[in-house]
């Protein structure tokens, strides 16, 4: 019984069940506690095909296209052609058969909820979950027109989502083939000493430059690493220089959500008159300031405390 549906909404609605329920033994396994309402509401986020957890509100086209230009144009373009190999997110419809198909909200998505589920969780890049309801409504919205499935004077709301139907959906199937059980590894396992979980930015879209791949000569980016003058840093600074390169660098190579820009130096001249230690909260705690929003350690909590106030060390001090 696996399929889309299955696959995608179905395990994001029994996540936070799950996760809910083995906490309420908490008591009887005594480890943990028993979560809160509240922190049951903010796991069940989740949004059905039949629009089961679509909260209360609704976006306009119009509305959607002002906050599209504004949070999400410069990575997935004006029309949602995409930049570079940022996501396409509108097109290429007949594109499925080819060698290489454009798999866009239109050509490809079988439900809009999805999209909305998507927006709502996940987006924008830098600040998810940042999307006040309305916003994500009116965004959903947009990319719908721009889809051509909804007309210009379109309103979405919770009421009328779940009655859009999407260019593919009827190309999507339930998968009949029987689950199958596989046994779990009691001999000759792997030793858990040997398994080295790394974290890295690899398969996050870059933003800059290009390299020829040997085999089919397509043109695959790269991320730009700046070149920063070493024996001028202190040792925090370039202790911080990988931790840049690996967490940082997306949005501070290129301004994205508001964040000053690696060797801009009156940028970052305005962020230092609060002084080092309220640069530092903001970026290990998070921030939300006019210009934009800084996610706790950019989104990457594995790191420590320390390597993140090296990372705005080796930033600040490339930056005079």
């Amino acid at each position: 019984m696996s399929n889309f549906l299955k696959g995608h909404h179905l395990a994001l609605f029994l996540t936070p069940i799950l996760m809910a329920s083995s906490l309420v033994n908490a008591d009887t396994l005594n480890l943990g506690r028993t979560p809160t309402p509240a922190e049951v509401a903010g796991w069940d986020i989740d949004v059905r095909p039949d629009g089961l957890g679509l909260p209360v509100g609704q976006g306009s086209v119009s509305d959607g296209e002002y906050l599209y230009d504004e949070k999400c144009s410069s990575c997935h373009g004006i029309f949602g052609e995409g930049e570079k190999r940022w996501p396409k997110l509108a097109g290429g419809n007949g594109t499925l058969a080819d060698d290489r198909p454009d798999k866009t909200v239109g050509s490809y998505w079988p439900y809009a909820s999805t999209l909305w589920d998507y927006i709502h969780r996940a987006m924008p890049f830098p600040a998810p979950q940042s999307l006040e309801t309305d916003e994500v409504y009116a965004i959903t919205a947009y990319v719908l027109y721009l889809n051509e499935i909804v007309e210009e004077e379109f309103v979405l709301n919770e009421k009328n989502l779940a009655a859009i139907v999407m260019p593919n959906a009827g190309n999507f199937y339930r998968d009949d083939r029987p689950d199958a059980a596989n046994p779990r590894c009691m001999a000759d396992c792997k030793d858990p000493a040997s398994i080295q979980v790394v974290a890295s930015l690899t398969g996050i879209t870059p933003t800059d430059h290009f390299k020829e791949d040997g085999n089919d000569g397509v043109a695959y980016e790269e991320p730009a690493i700046e070149e920063v003058e070493t024996s001028t840093l202190t040792v925090a600074a370039q202790a911080g220089q990988a931790t840049y390169q690996q967490a940082c660098q997306v949005c501070h190579s290129s301004g994205m959500a508001g964040a000053p820009i690696l060797g801009d130096k009156a940028d970052w001249q305005e962020r230092l008159a609060s002084g080092m230690e309220t640069v530092y909260d903001h970026a290990i705690n998070g921030f939300q300031g006019a210009k934009g929003m800084m996610p706790a350690k950019g989104g990457q909590t594995q790191l420590s405390d320390e390597q993140v106030r090296n990372a705005v060390d080796f930033m600040v001090e490339s930056s005079r």
